[in-house]
């Protein structure tokens, strides 16, 4: 399987070579599926409506290399332990996880699409402790099963998307941590429009009925790449405090994943149609054109 044989050169190949095959696995990506670069393109003139297109491009080429490097992640989880953990990431704002844990109801992760969020999880449970980790079922089952049984690999409780609130909920009342990725469109009833780079993006209010219910502490957590030191910075942010409203909650989340991407554009993952539920009367952003 093609799958298999991608993954198993990332994971037995020098890591230096294995960081430039991925670099090459996402540039086939990019060369065979143009509607994903396409999608990028429009995200960004949305977003950054200042912008022109040579940084548009350039940006989206960014994006590539920053799946690349995720791909290599992934592919290299076997051989990633605690004792050379440190050599892929290192923490920033650690002091803010310590303030969670301390509460005592449990730590809620708001994440994103932003750097590598496959290694964040997978390394916080080697430095720290496991966590649970939310996860959509990838369409394709072989790919889905690869993936899976790296993600578990660090010791990590993976919970699927389709039945997931009432294990959140047990978890955060053992004041266990749980990451939820927040960044993506939403077309559900329980979704409301809320700003995203200054325009309405329709996204799902769970997360913020979730921790107004259990009283979890919500963190922005990201791994960032940082071509200086050659590895991630998993950085956490302050603590957003909870209204129990569940739209300014989601608001002010939302607020959150910007602030982190607006740092680093061109590692949040424009590939996705994140505007793709548009208030009524709004065209649609991604109609072929």
């Amino acid at each position: 399987m093609a799958a298999q044989a991608v993954v198993a050169t990332l994971q037995y190949a020098p890591r230096g070579i294995a960081e430039d095959l991925g670099y090459f696995y996402a540039g086939l990506l990019d060369r065979f599926i143009p509607r994903l670069r396409k999608t990028a393109e429009i995200n960004l003139a949305f977003a950054y409506p200042e912008k022109d297109a040579a940084w548009r491009k350039a940006t989206t080429d960014d994006v590539f290399r920053s799946i690349g490097r995720v791909l290599t992640a992934l592919g290299r989880f076997p051989s990633i332990t605690k004792e050379n953990v440190h050599d892929w990431i290192r923490y920033e704002g650690f002091e803010h996880y310590e303030e969670a844990k301390a509460r005592g109801n449990g730590v809620l992760f708001a994440t994103a699409h932003l750097g590598n969020w496959e290694l964040s999880a997978f390394c916080h449970a080697l430095l720290t402790e496991p966590m649970h980790v939310v996860v959509r079922p990838l369409d394709n089952p072989h790919i889905d099963e690869i993936v899976e049984t790296r993600r578990g690999l660090s010791g990590n409780n993976l919970l699927s998307k389709r039945d997931f609130a009432r294990s959140i909920l047990h978890a955060l009342r053992k004041n266990e941590p749980v990451g939820i990725l927040v960044d993506q469109n939403s077309a559900n009833e329980n979704a409301a429009f809320v700003p995203f780079f200054n325009e309405l993006a329709c996204t799902n209010m769970t997360f913020a009925r979730l921790a107004a219910r259990s009283g979890a502490a919500v963190i922005p957590g990201f791994a960032v790449w940082s071509e200086e030191e050659r590895k991630y910075i998993l950085r956490f942010y302050p603590l957003l405090e909870i209204t129990g409203d569940p739209v300014e909650d989601t608001r002010r989340i939302q607020a959150s994943i910007e602030t982190a991407v607006r740092e680093y554009p061109g590692q949040w993952l424009w590939i996705h149609r994140r505007w793709k539920t548009r208030p009524e009367g709004e065209p649609d952003l991604y109609r072929k054109r």
